[in-house]
């Protein structure tokens, strides 16, 4: 019985990782897309933070090195502008990285961003690794998210887990770490979050 109920709590913690068909983008506008951000590399941690509970509902990973993708493991974002392969997220601009939290946050979660600065060997290996990992299983972000982290220089301490938030303490323990929290207060899903941005 007590099995059960962890798999049922489970379940309802990561109900912001929804399991979607592979809808792969063609090469060329993936290639196209290819944004690179003039700051900095780093890595961004998004956790999906339920605003009652403070439990984590979702985790993707921003990878600004080269050029700057969102790993977005089992997402649900989709947006016509935003090219996808694999679960990553190319053509990341300001712009579309907004859009992203906006899209997940609504009066009941909100979304919390922690970017740690990286060297640009440590963001080429990130982004190689998201860019192999495949489209990932149900319910599955956070692991997804530390088996990258855990390959990555440095990072090598992050643990595996289940839960987004488990993934956010320990990634706010890492030198440098900037933490940002963005709210909104609309209603909906992320399917009518994605519906209102204009890219």
């Amino acid at each position: 019985m007590r099995s059960i109920l962890i798999a049922l709590s489970l379940t309802a913690a990561l109900a912001g990782c929804a399991v979607k068909p592979a809808n792969d983008s063609p090469p060329e506008v993936i290639a196209a897309s290819a944004y690179r951000d003039p700051t900095a590399p780093s890595l961004t941690l998004i956790t999906v933070v339920n605003n009652r509970s403070g439990s984590g509902a979702h985790s993707a990973l921003v990878v600004n090195g080269s050029q700057q993708v969102i790993f977005d493991p089992a997402g649900s974002y989709k947006h016509p502008r935003v090219p996808e392969k694999g679960d990553v997220l190319y053509g990341v601009t300001p712009a579309v990285l907004q859009s992203y939290k906006g899209a997940h946050a609504r009066s009941t979660f909100h979304v919390v961003s922690q970017t740690v600065p990286v060297t640009p060997e440590q963001a080429e290996t990130a982004l190689r690794l998201v860019r192999g990992y495949g489209n990932v299983g149900d319910a599955q972000c956070a692991q997804a998210t530390t088996s990258v982290l855990r390959q990555v220089p440095g990072f090598q301490s992050v643990q595996s887990t289940w839960f987004p938030a488990k993934v956010m303490e320990q990634f706010g323990t890492f030198p440098g770490v900037i933490t940002d929290k963005y709210y909104e207060n609309d209603e909906g899903d992320i399917t009518d979050g994605v519906a209102k941005i204009q890219l």
